[in-house]
């Protein structure tokens, strides 16, 4: 069987890191054959790692698409407001697409990409990994074999972290909605997506309480500096210290993500430089940034049942953590810990450790490399796939989060989906 070919637009942590890494996992299924980023360094490493050549190699997205279609399928891992115009220029061109998420910043934006895909015949696969963790896939066996009953509610939780915050939500790409998108859409469709699937159930309505509380010039140390690397009185105690976090992460050998967003150049020099010029070493509390720290949204479903979801920046540890409850019982699962508790309201409990069931916890506990072989049983139509996810569900999902930001921003108002 010919391998996929591959044109990647963004190639950058997701894009080069992440995607076209699984070259190197499963090469005889894909050859990447097309690049394109407006920063010479990340082509550079594309070339050098993938073998490509210059003539393979484009400054922008943009005249990559203008030589026409130069490959089976694009992966586009380009920024937020990016998506849109690349993805439909991709489809009309007859691409098969890989899109990192979000799909696109507004809900008439998401519906046009999934209209013109199903028009055309073509497969557009939105990166919702979290479908592909046996994490998840065991939650979804438990519940559709009626272990807890019929779902009645869930209680979710994603713990963002305060580092990753700080480097993603305050200093980093996604930390002005008008420059890339809400971070409850950025960040959290996935969660909005894996909730609908476990249920199974469409989503009728939302609301949603949040907002930006700490992260501000208010709450800055006394004499704080615009950056940690000038100096800064509270460098010792402020738990945001750029400088600690970033030099620490090299000094422990870990040069993968995030420290692989500041340089390619993994010396303490070179990171001292990207902390002295670039934007993660800014002070926390001095940044342009105007995304939310914490946020609650509320679901309804078409049969009743509710979701109860909280996005927070303030915790140690990035994790998901969910309760799930049934007219037959509950289950207690925690991701961090890879463990699923089956609570019956009769019967024996049952602890599941995932860890017995998979050895890859790579990329999103292993979810990053089975979307990627599922998307491309999909475009090799072997009958393999499982088809876990389709552009049609993860519309459904970005819907949902925008009508969180909606109520958000208009005091908590209940939103009806069909109104998007």
């Amino acid at each position: 069987m010919k391998p996929v070919t591959v044109a990647i637009a963004g190639c950058g942590s997701r894009g080069q890191d992440t995607y076209a890494a699984c070259q190197e996992r499963f090469g005889d299924r894909m050859r990447i054959v097309a690049a394109a980023d407006i920063r010479p360094e990340k082509l550079k490493q594309m070339q050098e790692r993938f073998g490509l050549t210059p003539a393979q190699c484009y400054n922008s997205a943009e005249s990559m698409l203008q030589d026409g279609k130069i490959a089976d399928v694009m992966f586009i891992c380009t920024p937020d407001r990016m998506h849109y115009s690349e993805a439909m220029e991709a489809l009309r061109l007859g691409y098969h697409l890989l899109l990192e998420k979000p799909i696109a910043p507004t809900p008439q934006q998401c519906l046009d990409i999934e209209r013109e895909a199903t028009q055309r015949g073509l497969h557009v696969v939105v990166c919702h990994v979290l479908r592909y963790t046996v994490f998840y896939q065991t939650l979804k066996q438990l519940i559709d074999e009626g272990r807890v009953g019929e779902v009645v509610s869930i209680q979710a939780i994603e713990r963002v972290a305060h580092w990753h915050q700080a480097h993603s939500f305050v200093r980093g790409n996604w930390r002005n909605a008008g420059l890339s998108t809400p971070m409850i859409l950025q960040k959290c469709c996935h969660d909005m997506d894996i909730l609908l699937w476990l249920c199974g159930k469409r989503c009728l309505r939302v609301s949603s309480f949040g907002s930006l509380r700490h992260f501000n010039a208010q709450n800055a140390p006394k004499g704080a500096p615009e950056r940690c690397t000038n100096g800064c009185p509270a460098a010792d105690s402020c738990p945001y210290n750029a400088e600690r976090f970033y030099l620490g992460k090299l000094r422990e050998n870990s040069t993968g993500w995030p420290l692989n967003v500041l340089t390619t150049e993994f010396t303490e020099e070179a990171v001292l430089e990207a902390l002295h010029h670039g934007p993660y070493g800014r002070c926390v509390y001095r940044c342009d940034n105007d995304v939310v720290d914490h946020q609650v949204v509320n679901l309804e479903l078409e049969d009743g049942a509710t979701i109860n979801f909280t996005m927070c920046a303030f915790t140690k540890d990035c994790a998901r953590h969910l309760r799930i409850m049934g007219t037959a019982g509950e289950i207690v699962a925690d991701m961090q810990q890879n463990t699923i508790d089956v609570l019956p309201f009769m019967g024996e409990n049952e602890h599941i450790d995932v860890t017995t069931l998979t050895s890859d916890f790579s990329g999103h506990g292993g979810g990053d490399a089975r979307l990627l072989e599922d998307f491309l049983d999909l475009v090799q139509q072997t009958g393999q796939s499982k088809a876990l996810t389709s552009i049609t569900h993860s519309v459904e999902s970005h819907l949902a989060a925008l009508a969180a930001e909606e109520s958000r921003l208009n005091a908590g108002r209940v939103v009806e989906l069909n109104q998007l």
